[in-house]
C-alpha cells in the first residue's frame, strides 16, 4: 500500500502496510489510485448529496476538479474515463454519489500530476491513497466467498490465496503477463496498442504458429491423456522456413495471446490444487475487453481439472486496486 501526496513542488510516496486517512476528516475529493506497470487506474467518488451549506463553502478548485472529471470522457491524448463502468447513486461512508473509473498509461503519471497542479489540487491538502496491488470483489450470489484464489493479471501476474478477509497470502507469480503479450506483439506485428493487438489476435489462427499434440503424434496422445488439439510447443512451427513464410501477423498475435494465457491458466491451476481451492477469480486490465483470454481460461480450468475448478471474471476487472485504495481513505 502506498500514499501519494501532492503538493505544489513535489510528489512523495510512502509505503506502509497501513492505509492512512485523509488528515483525520472526510473532506472531498475522494480518490483511489492503482499504479501498475502499464496502466494507472483511478477511482473517483463524485458526491451527489451535497447540501446547500456545503456547496456554499466549497472552494472553486474543488468544483473545477469535479466538473473537469465528470464532464469529460477523455483527458489529454491518453486518459480515458470508462463510462460504461460508472456506478451510479451508491452509498460510500454514509455519502451518496457516483463512482467513476479513469485510466491512463503509467508513463503519463507526471502529466497527471501536472494536471493536478494546474487545477490547484495542492491547495486542498488532500491525501491520495495509492496501491500497486489489488482489491477484490465477488459475484452477487456469493454467500461464502472464501476460500478463493485471486489471479491478478497486469503487466505481470500475482496470485493470492484468500481464506478470509484478514487471512491471505501471495502464493506465487509470473513475469509473463499482459506486458509480455503487448511487448511481444509489438515486436512481432508492429502493433501500437493493446486494443490493436487484441483486434489482430481475434482474426488470427494460433495453430499456424504453434505445434500441437496431433502434429507430433497424429492425433490424441492417449497414454498421457493429451488431446490432439492441445499445444505441445508454443511457436513450435516457426522453426520451419515454409511455416514462417506463410504465417500472418494476425496468427502471431493470436499465438502470443494463447501462449501467455495458457501459461497463466497452468500456473493458476497448480496453485489452486496446492492450496485446495476450487474458485479462481481472475482480475486485472489484461482481461479488459479481452473475451478471447477469458474463454481460454474458463475452458482450460474446467477441462484440465475435470470440472473441479471454476473460473470467475468481474466486470470492473482492472479497477479493484483503485477502489481498494479509495476505501482505504477511511481506514486508520
Amino acid at each position: 500500500m502506498g500514499v501519494l501526496l501532492l503538493n505544489e513542488y513535489s510528489v512523495s510516496v510512502w509505503t506502509d502496510e497501513k492505509i492512512l486517512a485523509i488528515d483525520g476528516d472526510d473532506s472531498f475529493p475522494w480518490f483511489g489510485m492503482d499504479i501498475g506497470g502499464t496502466l494507472v487506474k483511478l477511482s473517483y467518488f463524485e458526491p451527489i448529496d451535497i447540501t446547500a451549506e456545503e456547496e456554499q463553502e466549497e472552494v472553486e478548485s474543488l468544483k473545477s476538479i469535479r466538473k473537469y472529471l465528470t464532464s469529460n470522457v477523455a483527458y489529454g491524448s491518453t486518459g480515458i474515463r470508462d463510462v460504461h463502468l460508472e456506478l451510479k447513486d451508491l452509498t460510500l461512508f454514509g455519502r451518496r454519489g457516483n463512482l467513476h473509473f479513469i485510466r491512463f498509461p503509467t508513463q503519463d503519471l507526471p502529466t497527471f500530476i501536472q494536471m493536478g497542479r494546474d487545477k490547484n489540487f495542492s491547495t486542498l491538502h488532500t491525501v491520495l491513497c495509492a496501491t500497486g496491488g489489488g482489491a477484490y470483489k465477488f459475484e452477487k450470489d456469493f454467500r461464502t466467498p472464501y476460500p478463493l484464489l485471486v489471479v491478478n493479471i497486469g503487466s505481470g501476474v500475482s496470485i493470492l490465496a484468500v481464506h478470509s478477509k484478514d487471512n491471505y497470502k501471495r502464493v506465487t507469480g509470473t513475469s509473463l503477463g499482459g506486458g509480455t503479450f503487448l511487448g511481444l506483439c509489438s515486436l512481432l506485428t508492429g502493433c501500437e496498442s493493446f486494443e490493436e493487438a487484441l483486434e489482430m489476435a481475434s482474426k488470427g489462427d494460433s495453430t499456424h504458429a504453434d505445434k500441437l499434440v496431433r502434429d507430433i503424434y497424429g492425433g490424441d496422445y492417449e497414454r498421457f491423456g493429451l488431446p490432439g488439439w492441445a499445444v505441445a510447443s508454443s511457436f513450435g512451427n516457426m522453426i520451419y522456413k515454409d511455416k514462417r513464410e506463410s504465417v500472418s501477423k494476425e496468427d502471431l498475435a493470436r499465438a502470443t495471446l494463447v501462449t501467455i494465457t495458457n501459461n497463466i491458466g497452468s500456473v493458476a491451476r497448480m496453485c489452486a490444487v496446492n492450496e485446495k481451492i476450487n474458485r479462481v477469480v481472475f482480475v486485472g486490465n489484461f482481461l479488459r475487453v479481452n473475451t478471447l483470454s477469458m474463454k481460454l481460461l474458463a475452458y482450460a480450468l474446467d477441462y484440465w481439472s475435470k470440472g473441479q475448478l471454476k473460473a470467475l471474471f468481474l466486470e470492473h476487472e482492472g479497477y479493484f486496486g483503485a477502489v481498494g485504495a479509495l476505501l482505504g481513505l477511511h481506514c486508520s
